[in-house]
């Protein structure tokens, strides 16, 4: 098992909008940098509303996942970012259709602003021994 860590890239998920990486793996651990609801295409923000950010967001961190050889199936931490607390419900219904059985540890805190606008943003912690 290496402990160097390794940049995970895939142009299934948005490019990094700075000087970060969309992941690294560290041994069995995958740490997924923020997804706010981009498209991997054009870099532009989606969704009109919390929710569709959200299942954005989700959806592109299911990408980044992919790509470290994991799944969200592996997620064990998630800190969701909220520019309103009072989209916390709306944010929950679509969470929890990603993560049906076994939830993953979470932080959810509301934050004064987030890149591009966006409503939501998610980083999410996966243990993967592959």
């Amino acid at each position: 098992m290496s402990t160097k860590p390794e940049v995970i890239r895939t142009p299934d998920a948005p490019a990094a909008i700075g000087p970060y990486s969309q992941a690294q793996r560290v041994g069995p651990w995958v740490l997924l940098s923020g997804q706010i609801a981009l498209d991997p295409r054009t870099g532009t923000l989606v969704g009109a509303d919390a929710a569709a950010q959200t299942e954005s967001c989700l959806e592109n961190a299911r990408a980044v996942l992919r790509a470290a050889g994991a799944d969200l199936a592996h997620v064990v931490r998630a800190t969701i970012y909220l520019g309103d607390m009072a989209d916390f419900e709306a944010v929950n219904r679509v969470y929890g259709r990603f993560f049906p059985e076994h939830p993953p540890a979470r932080s959810t805190v509301q934050v004064a602003g987030l890149p591009r606008g966006a409503a939501v943003e998610i980083e999410l912690t996966a243990y993967c021994d592959r």
